[in-house]
């Protein structure tokens, strides 16, 4: 356990709304236990599961599911429980709950796609994304191709924060880096998110919440407010709107460096 993890504030902090996208359960890569800490420390009036959620791919070529991730499962149920609307919205690696949408169990909503209204009264289309990805409707092969290059340089960087943990430093992700760097995955990132943009103009939304390609970002693509809640594989990011309206980027690694800032403090002035 890192030192952020064990000065994070013991108290909840109530907010409007939670968005998390892409965490995978099912995989190795998946970041349960920072997942489960940070929904432990918020209480929500609705959370939005921006779609794979449960990589229903990976789980076709065997079972892999630690306890860790029946804890995040634990933890949604809980919170639902307690009042907090949960709404799965479907993606591609959970397209088989697809079969199941407008699903309603209690305070728990399953669907493809949604409206949200923000407190300051801007819609939000809120959507895996995989629709506007033309490399997963029209190539599938080439997705699955994809996927096992995109699960080696995870499996470097779960080993590289291995060493990272033991020596004492933060999360940081190789994966996400590489992927800024190489110019066909920004290229591709950007039509992505013209591409959804484009979709929201012509249906009259304000801005989109989405995921899928594992890229967290809070930006204007031309008239359209454009929102990205990242991953639980790769950057641990989330979205959070407050009570105000105002919508937040929250980035584990962030998280992490300020709340170890005291400690290093402290540690300067002894």
């Amino acid at each position: 356990m890192t030192h952020a993890e064990r000065v994070s504030p013991s108290t909840k902090q109530r907010v409007r709304t939670l968005w998390i996208s892409d965490v995978h359960l099912g995989t190795r890569d998946c970041q349960a236990e920072h997942l489960s800490r940070f929904l432990k420390g918020y209480q929500a009036d609705r959370i939005y599961l921006v779609g794979d959620i449960i990589d229903g791919w990976k789980l076709r070529s065997g079972i892999y599911w630690p306890q860790a991730h029946t804890n995040v499962l634990r933890r949604l149920l809980t919170m639902s429980k307690r009042g907090t609307e949960v709404i799965y919205v479907t993606g591609n690696h959970d397209e088989f709950l697809r079969r199941y949408s407008r699903l309603v169990l209690g305070n728990i909503q399953l669907v493809d796609e949604a409206e949200h209204v923000t407190a300051d009264g801007r819609r939000l289309l809120v959507v895996h994304g995989d629709q506007f990805d033309v490399i997963t409707r029209c190539h599938r092969w080439l997705a699955f191709l994809g996927d096992r290059a995109y699960e080696f340089s995870l499996v470097l960087n779960r080993w590289l924060n291995r060493w990272r943990a033991r020596y004492g430093y933060g999360y940081w992700s190789l994966s996400a880096y590489l992927k800024h760097k190489v110019k066909g995955a920004v290229n591709f990132i950007t039509d992505f998110e013209h591409a959804i943009a484009h979709e929201c103009t012509r249906r009259g939304f304000h801005g989109v919440v989405c995921g899928h390609i594992h890229h967290a970002e809070i930006r204007r693509v031309g008239e359209v407010e454009y929102l990205n809640c990242g991953d639980w594989v790769e950057s641990c990011t989330a979205l959070i709107e407050h009570w105000d309206g105002h919508i937040e980027l929250y980035r584990l690694a962030d998280a992490q460096a300020r709340a170890s800032e005291p400690l290093a403090a402290l540690g300067e002035s002894a």
